[in-house]
């Protein structure tokens, strides 16, 4: 049995976005000062997914999946705001028309994953329509708790511990040092992601973040995300990665924030298979 919610109480409504045209930044720096092209951000990617390594591709700032955004502005922003993680996606048109996925990130556009036989299907400018339902969750018997972007089906596949009256337990991979957080620190954490700052590859192997995939649940020790992200001793943030790696000083994987306490009420386990493809059976990771 989950944790009691608020989810009766919460609205489900249609957004749509269409699968994005890749973008190039041109010429990116390493922190040694030289500089590569690499594939960026956006596009329909057919060989990585949720559940795939987050380190390791000749990319920067790789999005699993199918990138979809909306050109208007403003209702890019209400598909962002009001999309969250584990709302189902469905293909409106295309050769792919029908087919069901499942939202599993938000970076610079949200990120979908489908099944590889219909990936293959999906095409540049296909409209996806997402069920979005999760903005106002709550956990009833824990207000003191955050959820930002979580939907009531992630929040009852995760096999959270109620412990007591003001704690619970969760599992994630790893923890990561609230030190190491980097580009996003000043950004909306309902709306984006904060980067890791991968460029200390030895750090990274110490601590075995360079181990790290998409969909895996991470926890930020001393990190309070409720009105932005800030230190806070004692305060715990619970993180989903959501893309891949980069060269670039101050990037890194992306962590999107899925719930946050600005006191030690959120205490977590390590488990390996702590990953959302297992938890939303995508498909099975370990």
């Amino acid at each position: 049995m989950g944790l009691a919610t608020n989810a009766e109480q919460l609205v489900e409504m249609a957004v749509v976005g269409y699968v994005s045209q890749p973008t190039v930044r041109g010429y990116i720096p390493h922190a040694s000062g030289e500089a590569t092209i690499l594939p960026g951000m956006s596009g329909m990617i057919y060989n990585a997914r949720v559940g795939d390594e987050a380190f390791g591709w000749a990319a920067d700032h790789l999005e699993p999946g199918a990138s979809i955004a909306h050109p208007d502005l403003d209702a890019d922003y209400a598909m962002h705001y009001l999309t969250c993680m584990g709302n189902q996606a469905f293909v409106m048109s295309g050769l792919a028309k029908g087919t069901e996925g499942i939202v599993t990130g938000e970076h610079a556009r949200l990120l979908v994953d489908f099944p590889p036989e219909a990936a293959e299907l999906i095409g540049v400018g296909d409209a996806v329509q997402i069920r979005a339902k999760g903005q106002g969750l709550q956990l009833v018997d824990y207000p003191h708790i955050t959820l930002k972007k979580c939907s009531p089906q992630l929040i009852d596949s995760l096999p959270i511990e109620a412990l007591d009256a003001r704690r619970i337990r969760v599992p994630v991979t790893m923890e990561l040092p609230i030190r190491i957080m980097g580009s996003g620190a000043e950004l909306n954490p309902d709306f984006v992601d904060q980067d890791l700052m991968s460029g200390d590859r030895a750090l990274m192997a110490e601590l075995g973040i360079d181990q790290m995939r998409l969909g895996d649940l991470v926890v930020v020790n001393h990190a309070d995300h409720r009105f932005g992200r800030g230190y806070k001793p004692g305060a715990v943030t619970i993180g989903l990665c959501i893309h891949g790696d980069s060269i670039m000083t101050g990037h890194g994987p992306g962590i999107l924030t899925l719930m946050t306490c600005d006191e030690p009420c959120i205490e977590w386990v390590i488990d390996p298979d702590a990953n959302i493809a297992n938890y939303l059976n995508i498909r099975k990771v370990s």
